[in-house]
C-alpha cells in the first residue's frame, strides 16, 4: 500500500471519481426529476408527447456510453473523455436553465446525452484501474463509489426538484449545472491523484489524418453525436425504429454465435445469459415509469400535504435513492447470511423475485387509488410503490452486470455488456410507450386538474403492468430448474 498516495485505506483518486461521479448524478437526477413537468407545463406538451419525448431521452443516455467507452479505449483514454463529457455536461444544464426557446431545449438534451455517454462509462473504468488485479480493496472501493451516486440522486430530487417546482425552472436546472461545474472542478484539480492511470492508451491519439489528430476526431465525433441525439429525441418514431432494428441484429447474432460459434457449456451459458437479459428489459420497462407516468400521478392524483405543506411532486423522486441507503445494507446482509447457510437464491430466481416486487408495487397503489374516498389518493400508497420497486431493483439490478460477466465467454463479453445496455435502453422506451397508455386524451395542458377518466386509465394500466409483472417472475421461477442446468454451476 502506498501511504503517500492514500485515503482512509484507499486511492486518494477514488475520492476524486467518488465527488465527480456524485455531482454528475446530481445534475442528471436533479434534471430528471423535474423533465416530465418542465414538458408538460412549461412547454404544454401533451400528456402523451411528453412520455415519448422522455423515453428518447433516457433510451440514448443507455447508449451513447457504448461509442464514448469505445473512444475512451481506443483515443482518448478515461482522464480525457471524462473531462469532455463533464464539459458537454456543464453546457447542457446551462441551457436548460434557459427557458426562452424549445430548440436551445433539444440542444440541451442532446449535450447531456453526448456527456453521459464520454463521462459515465469512463469514470467506472477509472475506479477500476486504481487498484491492481487482486486488491482485496476493490470490491470496498466500488462500493465507496456508487455511495456517490445514491447521494447525487438522493440529494438532487431533493433540491433541484424543491427549487424547480417552487421558485421556476430555472432555479432548478440552474442547480444541477452549478452540480456538474463542481464536479467538472473537482476532477480537474484531483487529476494528479489519478497516478497516471487514466491517460490515452498509445500515442495514436495524437496521429493525423485528414488533418486532425486522432484526438480532434475523438472530440468531433462527440459533437456529431450531440446533432444525432438532437435529432433523435425530437423524432421519437426513428428512436422506436432504430430499436426494433438494432434489437433484431442483437437477437439474432446473440442467438447464431450461441448456436454454431460455441462448444455446448459456453452455448448453454450464453442462452442463459440471453434469456435473463430479455427479462430485464421486461423489468427496467415497468421500474422507469418512476420518472414519467408516476411522477404525474404523483402531481396530479396524489394528496401531498404534509403538516401543512404541499411537497413538490418532483422531491418524492428522492425515496428511491434513500430507500437504497436504508435497505441495501440489510440485503448485502441477507445475501451473505442465506450463502452461509447453502439458501441463497440463483440468479434466475433473484431476477424473479425484482420482477415480483416491480409487479407488487403497482398492484398494491392500485388498491390505494381503489379505497381512496375521493380522486385524490393517499401519500403512504406513493411511498409503498417506491419501497417495492427498491426491493426489486436490489433484486435485480446488482447481479445482472455480474451475470453478464460470468455467462459470457470471455471473447465476446463486450458485445453481452453491450446487449444488456441495450436492453436497458429498449426497456426505457418501452416505458415511455406504457406511459402514453395512462394518459387519457390530450390531457396534460397546463392548469388541467386530474380527471375521473386519468385515474381510471392509471388504474387500468398499473393493473395490467402489474400483473404482467408478476406473471413474468412466476414464469422465470418455474424455468428456474432449466436455466441453472444451462449455466453449469455459474450460478
Amino acid at each position: 500500500m502506498n501511504t503517500t498516495t492514500d485515503f482512509l485505506g484507499h486511492p486518494k483518486g477514488l475520492f476524486v471519481c467518488f465527488a465527480t461521479e456524485m455531482w454528475e448524478r446530481f445534475s442528471y437526477y436533479g434534471m430528471r426529476a423535474l423533465l416530465i413537468f418542465y414538458l408538460t407545463q412549461h412547454w404544454e406538451f401533451t400528456d402523451s408527447a411528453s412520455y415519448l419525448i422522455y423515453a428518447a431521452y433516457t433510451s440514448l443516455v443507455y447508449i451513447t456510453p457504448v461509442f464514448g467507452g469505445i473512444l475512451a479505449d481506443q483515443i482518448l483514454g478515461s482522464k480525457k473523455a471524462v473531462t469532455y463529457g463533464a464539459v458537454l455536461l456543464v453546457l447542457g444544464h446551462t441551457g436548460m436553465a434557459i427557458e426562452s426557446n424549445v430548440q436551445i431545449f433539444y440542444i440541451s438534451l442532446a449535450l447531456i446525452v453526448a456527456g453521459v455517454g464520454f463521462l459515465k462509462p469512463n469514470i467506472s473504468t477509472m475506479v477500476g484501474s486504481l487498484y491492481k488485479e487482486g486488491d482485496p480493496r476493490r470490491d470496498s472501493g466500488f462500493t465507496i463509489f456508487y455511495m456517490g451516486i445514491n447521494i447525487g440522486a438522493f440529494s438532487a430530487s431533493l433540491l433541484c426538484g424543491w427549487l424547480g417546482q417552487t421558485f421556476g425552472w430555472s432555479y432548478g436546472f440552474g442547480a444541477a449545472g452549478i452540480g456538474m461545474l463542481l464536479g467538472l472542478l473537482i476532477f480537474l484539480w484531483g487529476q494528479k491523484y489519478l497516478e497516471g492511470l487514466a491517460e490515452p492508451p498509445s500515442e495514436k491519439y495524437s496521429h493525423i489524418t485528414y488533418g486532425f489528430s486522432y484526438e480532434k476526431w475523438a472530440y468531433i465525433s462527440g459533437l456529431a453525436m450531440v446533432l444525432v441525439s438532437w435529432f433523435l429525441v425530437q423524432n421519437q418514431q426513428v428512436v422506436q425504429n432504430l430499436l426494433s432494428g438494432f434489437g433484431a441484429i442483437f437477437i439474432a447474432a446473440w442467438l447464431l454465435y450461441a448456436l454454431f460459434k460455441c462448444p455446448p457449456q459456453e452455448r448453454d451459458r450464453l442462452i442463459a445469459v440471453g434469456v435473463l437479459i430479455l427479462f430485464s428489459l421486461i423489468f427496467w420497462a415497468l421500474f422507469e415509469q418512476a420518472g414519467s407516468s408516476l411522477n404525474i400521478l404523483t402531481d396530479r392524483g396524489v394528496d401531498r400535504t404534509v403538516f401543512g405543506y404541499e411537497v413538490p411532486a418532483s422531491m418524492f423522486q428522492s425515496l428511491n435513492a434513500g430507500f437504497i441507503f436504508t435497505i441495501a445494507p440489510l440485503f448485502a446482509m441477507l445475501w451473505i447470511s442465506l450463502s452461509k447457510r447453502g439458501m441463497e437464491p440463483s440468479t434466475p430466481i433473484k431476477f424473479a423475485m425484482g420482477l415480483i416486487f416491480v409487479g407488487l408495487g403497482f398492484l398494491v397503489l392500485v388498491f390505494g387509488m381503489q379505497s381512496s374516498s375521493g380522486i385524490q389518493t393517499g401519500l403512504i400508497w406513493i411511498v409503498l410503490i417506491y419501497l417495492l420497486h427498491t426491493i426489486g431493483e436490489l433484486c435485480l439490478s446488482p447481479v445482472g452486470l455480474s451475470s453478464v460477466t460470468k455467462l459470457s465467454p470471455q471473447r465476446i463479453v463486450g458485445f453481452m455488456m453491450g446487449m444488456w445496455f441495450f436492453a436497458s435502453a429498449a426497456g426505457n422506451f418501452v416505458a415511455g410507450k406504457i406511459a402514453q397508455a395512462t394518459s387519457s386524451g390530450e390531457a396534460g395542458l397546463v392548469g388541467e386538474t386530474f380527471s375521473i377518466s386519468q385515474k381510471v386509465a392509471f388504474i387500468d394500466v398499473y393493473t395490467s403492468v402489474g400483473l404482467i409483472s408478476i406473471g413474468c417472475g412466476l414464469f422465470l421461477m418455474i424455468i428456474t430448474p432449466i436455466l441453472k442446468k444451462l449455466m453449469h454451476g455459474a450460478s
